[in-house]
């Protein structure tokens, strides 16, 4: 049977171009069928591939996402291999790119994993959200880093009652709230203030932004907790964001309900690095004068 993979890249940069036409000859020449979305074959200057369309099937049957930019990229993609259930591979070709599993000199290495088949694959907790009015289902979506609610006009802003597990917990004057995985703890919910929770843990971050109340502290809550925010009448209209992709008009009375996902997203490495050294390269954080552990008796 054939291999096929997937690739997406972000067009916008020659350097990112040029290393997509890379990546696609390593892959043809070992002879895996490349698929590449066709606004982006077409941008990148590519031939000999099978051109698809963006859609749920895109990445149906292949065998693996690569991805090729930063971390707006690798959610892009998420969103094409998440249904599909099949793993996601990101080079990092931008710029900070947590959920990049390599940095781009380490492009070529990476290719030769893929084709060795030498990657492992992990599950990454998403969130699943409803939006309700008076009791009737808006909408529906989900994400992998986050789930925000925002004011929707800067001149007011937004009330909102939180709850838990069915339970009101506070009501706070804010710029918004960010309901964020540990995947997306380093994202939005860092910028808001929130904690750096380690991807391996199951866990729903809550996030205030900017809140004016006297208990509005970030909080970790239970994977299987359920995370609700209404809008009040007396505060601004908002705005539902989902990874930042995806927004929904947030009217007055509407109820944001923020689950652990049904579907996870699966991402491919092809190295274990811990997590301190990720935070530490990612955020160049000083780590000089540290000798490490002495050996010996404690």
């Amino acid at each position: 049977m054939t291999r096929s993979v997937l690739l997406l890249a972000h067009t916008g940069r020659a350097s990112i171009a040029e290393a997509a036409r890379r990546a696609v000859r390593r892959l043809q020449e070992a002879g895996i069928e490349v698929r590449v979305l066709r606004d982006e074959a077409k941008d990148i200057g590519l031939t000999g591939v099978r051109v698809c369309d963006v859609d749920a099937g895109s990445a149906a049957e292949a065998e693996l996402v690569l991805v090729l930019g930063g971390d707006g990229t690798i959610l892009r993609a998420a969103e094409m291999a998440r249904d599909a259930g099949v793993p996601l591979l990101g080079v990092n070709l931008g710029r900070v790119g947590f959920l990049a599993a390599a940095e781009s000199q380490d492009l070529d290495v990476t290719l030769e994993h893929v084709l060795a088949k030498q990657y492992v694959v992990e599950e990454r907790l998403t969130v699943d959200v409803t939006v309700r009015l008076n009791g009737e289902v808006l909408g529906t979506d989900w994400a992998l880093n986050e789930a925000s609610v925002e004011k929707a006009a800067r001149e007011r802003m937004l009330e909102l009652v939180v709850e838990v597990d069915g339970r009101p917990l506070s009501r706070w004057g804010c710029d918004g709230v960010v309901a964020a995985t540990p995947t997306g703890s380093t994202a939005y919910a860092f910028s808001a203030g929130g904690p750096v929770v380690w991807p391996t843990l199951e866990a729903l971050l809550v996030v205030p932004i900017s809140a004016h109340a006297l208990f509005a502290r970030p909080l970790v809550v239970a994977p299987s907790s359920v995370v609700a925010f209404e809008v009040l009448d007396s505060g601004a209209e908002a705005v539902l964001a989902c990874d930042g992709r995806r927004t929904l008009p947030l009217p007055h009375r509407s109820r944001v309900e923020v689950r652990r996902g049904a579907t996870p997203v699966l991402l491919a490495r092809t190295g274990v690095q811990p997590f301190t050294d990720t935070l530490v390269q990612k955020f160049d954080l000083p780590v000089e004068g540290w000798r490490g552990r002495r050996e010996g008796p404690a």
